[in-house]
């Protein structure tokens, strides 16, 4: 037990004076009464415009990972998915309530090429819409991804950052998993208990992170920064303790406050972390009632849309909900969804 502890505060320590390179999304899934679990998220990002819209996706579409040796698959689940540079799915819920939620991971190292690797490749821009299309349940995701069917590589932003990401996914049960590329394997924790998730460090060491803070006790002190490791801290403590309803709306509204607790400020500048990322948006899935909440850190209203009155019917057609450049769009949008181009996904150089 003692060497244990010292080894997290080890950790903690190298933490501290480390400086962080990486994006600062955060993630959690609260737990309510009567099955009622909702999943937030943060979109942080050094740069001001992600070209963030929302599409809507029925079942039945037709897909392609847009890379040398395509993956190909058909939509079995339709879903209400948030992208970003108009290329890649960064978050969503499908209709069964399962939700992914896509973080910038920077110690993510993929798979390499082989010759004798003749599996299609999947690009990250692609692996929440992937799942978002062909799974009801974690369990059910779990089980597919560990066949390892495919290889991920991972792309570009625009922007010329690496696109090195790491990927959580819950559903309406409160089941979740974690899904990382560490060392060019594939990692996975899957179990109700990983409810926070951060970027850095790797996940293996936010768990005992978890264990130290709890041991403390929220009440006597928590991490303030906007490093990684204490947004994990902050949100495992306050997505447990704040009260645990049955009501949608509070549900709601109290993940909302435990994801702006962890959410950067915007203009914030810290010297020597160029890459410390204002808060562009946050998520919050009603993963019980299928209502999907978005809002923008530049708007005084949130969105959101009723999945339960979608139409998800094959042969629909995709459909977008233009954000990008309309701030000031709020209020339900279920039914201000218009056709659209199907755009193809960011792609790596290969």
């Amino acid at each position: 037990m003692k060497k244990s502890r010292l080894a997290i505060v080890a950790l903690l320590s190298a933490l501290m004076i480390t400086p962080s390179n990486s994006d600062a999304c955060s993630r959690a899934v609260y737990f309510g009464k009567a099955g009622q679990t909702v999943t937030g998220r943060t979109m942080d990002w050094f740069v001001s415009d992600m070209d963030t819209n929302m599409w809507l996706y029925p079942r039945g579409l037709e897909r392609t990972s847009n890379t040398k040796t395509p993956l190909k698959w058909k939509s079995k689940y339709g879903s209400v998915v948030t992208t970003i540079y108009e290329g890649a799915a960064a978050d969503g819920m499908n209709e069964k309530g399962l939700v992914a939620n896509m973080l910038y991971l920077a110690e993510a190292k993929y798979p390499e090429a082989k010759a004798d690797d003749k599996r299609p490749t999947l690009p990250i821009s692609a692996w929440a819409q992937y799942l978002l299309d062909n799974y009801a349940t974690t369990a059910e995701a779990v089980e597919s991804l560990r066949k390892e069917e495919f290889r991920m590589v991972p792309i570009l932003a625009p922007t010329g950052e690496p696109g090195t990401v790491h990927l959580a996914i819950s559903d309406e049960s409160g089941d979740s998993a974690i899904f990382e590329y560490i060392d060019g394997k594939l990692v996975i924790h899957h179990g109700r208990q990983y409810q926070v998730m951060t970027n850095s460090p790797i996940f293996s060491e936010q768990i005992p992170l978890a264990a130290y803070w709890k041991s403390i006790g929220g009440e006597t002190m928590l991490p303030g920064t906007n490093r990684p490791t204490d947004r994990f801290a902050r949100a495992s403590y306050y997505i447990n303790e704040a009260t645990q309803t049955d009501d949608p709306r509070k549900a709601v509204a109290t993940v909302f406050s435990v994801m702006r607790n962890v959410s950067v400020p915007i203009g914030i500048k810290v010297p020597g972390k160029p890459n410390i990322a204002d808060t562009l948006w946050l998520t919050v899935s009603d993963q019980k009632n299928k209502v999907y909440y978005y809002q923008d850190t530049n708007s005084p209203s949130m969105l959101w849309i009723k999945l339960n009155q979608l139409d998800f019917s094959e042969g629909s057609g995709p459909r977008k909900l233009q954000l990008d450049g309309n701030p000031d769009i709020a209020g339900e949008q279920t039914k201000n969804f218009k056709p659209a181009e199907l755009f193809k996904f960011l792609a790596p150089t290969e």
